[in-house]
């Protein structure tokens, strides 16, 4: 029974972060592929299993279009992608799609669909970043001169993460939540400065401001974001992709930001990793301050 149960969830897993890959693909499709990638991220056992013409159908597009939108997200057709569901799957076992939360329902229940949200978005996590640029990332941060990160709305805490975490390694590292502030102090970076950017969907327009005036004055710009083809991360020099399944709006927030700040702390992990003089410099910096770990 055990090796049963942990069968079952390895195959979840694989599942879920397959899932993250292909939702980190989205950001830029037709609205008739958008229909299929939906299809897809709710009910893959469904596109796995059915012909072109039962795709098309079911999500109200043009056969055609159903060969599109695998394209899109990185197949050569609809039959590899089917392939790779299969191998993705390696069981009958599916996420059940986010249950939307009503008035009626019970503190149980809204318990249980935070808990999932944040499981499927950090499972999905596994597929979507891009180690490479990770690396690429931590390595920008060890040579920065300074650093600013801006996030607005449920993005603002994840851009706060990064400021304490980075800061308390010893990297110069500035918040401004001020959107004016940040655009101020943006412009007058320049080569060898560093702006980290957080946006769940890309297209915040004060972040998507930040971000451009970064680029503008010759400072690296590394987005946390959630899907490739979006205007934040066609714009920044290194991407670093959270994918996530589509949530219910009451857990659309939590879910991305915990993938966020998941990506943060790694960041800081390899950083540390990478630079331990500046950390025990750091440290030392804090030794006579409360533990606020």
């Amino acid at each position: 029974m055990i090796d049963k149960c942990n069968e079952i969830t390895d195959s979840a897993g694989r599942l879920g972060q397959w899932l993250g890959g292909i939702q980190a693909r989205t950001g830029d499709l037709a609205a008739s592929e958008e229909k299929v990638v939906a299809l897809l991220l709710t009910d893959p056992l469904f596109v796995g299993t059915s012909t072109t013409a039962q795709v098309a159908a079911r999500a109200g597009v043009s056969a055609p279009s159903v060969i599109r939108a695998a394209r899109a997200v990185g197949f050569s057709g609809f039959t590899e992608l089917k392939i790779e569901i299969a191998r993705a799957r390696g069981t009958a076992e599916f996420f059940a799609p986010s249950e939307t939360l009503t008035a009626d329902a019970t503190t149980a229940t809204v318990l249980e669909t935070s808990i999932r949200a944040g499981t499927d978005a950090l499972t999905a996590l596994g597929g979507a970043v891009d180690t490479t640029a990770l690396d690429k990332a931590v390595a920008s941060i060890q040579s920065a001169r300074q650093v600013i990160a801006f996030g607005a709305g449920p993005s603002a805490t994840v851009a706060a993460d990064a400021v304490f975490r980075l800061r308390a390694l010893g990297v110069t590292t500035i918040g401004i939540p001020d959107y004016l502030s940040a655009m101020i102090a943006t412009r007058l970076l320049g080569p060898g400065d560093v702006v980290i950017a957080v946006s769940s969907t890309g297209r915040t327009p004060t972040t998507l401001g930040v971000a451009d005036a970064a680029a503008a004055a010759g400072a690296l710009l590394i987005a946390v974001t959630n899907q490739y083809g979006t205007p934040l991360a066609t714009l920044a020099d290194i991407a670093l992709v959270v994918g996530g399944a589509p949530l219910p709006a009451q857990m659309a927030a939590a879910g991305s930001r915990l993938a966020q700040l998941v990506v943060i702390d790694a960041l800081a992990a390899a950083l540390a990793l990478r630079d331990p003089e500046r950390s025990r410099r750091a440290e030392r910096a804090g030794i006579d301050l409360p533990d606020l770990a």
